[in-house]
């Protein structure tokens, strides 16, 4: 922690989180915004699906190899630097895509777009820890996941009104408004947390032994798993959204905000009760609590697709009660991971950042495109993927029973 976290923010802790909660929302806004437009894209672009699906995959590959970087370079020289210049670049990159007058520049400039994103959202985890200890940190993050999940329940509803209204490039254009405002509002509020004597050498060889340190540490491999993976669970139906709403649920854009509304309503619910049950119970039944509403609500959504006809009047709510599993164990795991090594926090919400994105951009390339045809085979594959979060946590659980037992408080 910084030794004097107390100065730094002298407003109300809300008000921190929902400064570092905007910067998480850049990520999903990148995304959610413009999937009501994908038809027009395609159109105006002659792209085929495959290609319009590279623009998000691009998008995520380029996430996950950044975020690699965003923590480590903020462990030495500040996260403030970090965030600023990663927030300019997405600016920058969102008036590219705006501009794009091929599928080719739109996925050159979605990539780039990618590269950027990750600084914020990574950067704001660090900057939790580094201000407070470890029950004040769990409700902070579970405050952040509140703010943040706002994002992706306006999102594609602001997206598809500005598809309807103006077309395709005035999402874009309303992105890069957004980086602006991000932009601003950081400059003149976001304070350094790092302090200068916690700081980390950058050279190549101090580089390389964190990376080597925390990628051989299986504890961190299997708690970025646990926490990263189920994600997809439900983020494989965000990507899968055109064809999941519009075509199996007979959604039109303006219609699709009602699964959006509904998932991150889940999250929302789920992080309040989270920081709600910060120093109350123990990190592990925590944890516990969660993947078993997420077990129960994937199994339900994979017998239900399996045996009828999905339909709106059911078929959203499964993937809400996942959402909310998820969102109540996902603060507490992110802050083990965040505590294996405490001398490299940014290194670590990085790499944890890396391993969640990768997941993304494989769900991205290779999952969706391979079962949004079928309700069943998306139900299968949540299922999958939830179930490799569970083992991940089953195993750090039995052969490092000390993590995640004692009090957060």
């Amino acid at each position: 922690m910084h030794p004097e976290s107390g100065t730094l923010w002298r407003g109300p802790r809300w008000t921190l989180a929902a400064l570092l909660a905007l910067l998480g929302m850049v990520g999903p806004f990148a995304i959610d915004t413009y999937l009501p437009a994908f038809a027009g894209i395609a159109k105006t672009l002659d792209a085929s699906p495959v290609q319009m699906q590279q623009t998000l995959s691009a998008y995520l590959f380029g996430f996950a190899f950044m975020s690699l970087f965003h923590g480590a370079i903020s462990d030495s020289f500040g996260r403030r630097p970090v965030v600023l210049w990663g927030v300019a670049i997405y600016t920058l990159t969102s008036v590219g895509c705006a501009l794009s007058q091929t599928i080719g520049q739109l996925i050159f400039f979605r990539v780039l777009q990618g590269l950027s994103t990750g600084a914020g959202i990574v950067v704001s985890r660090a900057v939790v820890r580094d201000m407070f200890e470890p029950s004040q940190a769990q409700k902070v993050m579970s405050q952040i996941t509140i703010f943040f999940g706002i994002a992706p329940a306006i999102a594609p509803i602001i997206g598809g009104w500005l598809f309807v209204l103006a077309g395709w490039h005035a999402v874009f254009w309303f992105l890069a408004g957004v980086g602006v405002v991000l932009w601003v509002a950081n400059f003149r509020y976001l304070p350094e947390t790092l302090h200068v004597s916690q700081r980390q050498p950058f050279n190549v060889r101090n580089l390389l032994r964190g990376y080597w340190q925390l990628g051989l540490d299986p504890r961190f491999l299997l708690l970025a798993l646990a926490s990263g993976v189920p994600f997809n669970a439900s983020f494989l139906y965000v990507l899968s959204a055109p064809a999941f709403l519009g075509e199996h649920l007979g959604l039109a854009p303006t219609q699709f905000f009602w699964f959006f509304v509904l998932s991150i309503g889940g999250i929302m619910c789920g992080a309040w009760l989270s920081g709600r049950l910060a120093g109350r119970i123990r990190p592990r039944r925590q944890i516990r609590h969660g993947f078993v509403i997420m077990f129960a609500s994937a199994l339900v959504n994979l017998v239900a697709n399996a045996l009828f006809q999905a339909h709106v009047s059911w078929a959203l709510l499964p993937l809400a009660v996942f959402t909310f599993g998820w969102a109540l164990m996902v603060p507490v795991v992110t802050l083990l991971v965040l505590d294996l090594h405490p001398e490299r926090r940014g290194m670590a919400s990085s790499l944890q950042m890396f391993v969640g994105s990768l997941a993304n951009g494989l769900v991205a390339g290779v999952v969706a495109p391979l079962v949004m045809h079928s309700t069943l085979w998306l139900a299968a594959g949540s299922m999958v993927m939830m179930g490799i979060g569970l083992v991940a946590w089953t195993v750090v659980r039995r052969r490092w029973p000390a993590i995640g037992g004692g009090s957060v408080s």
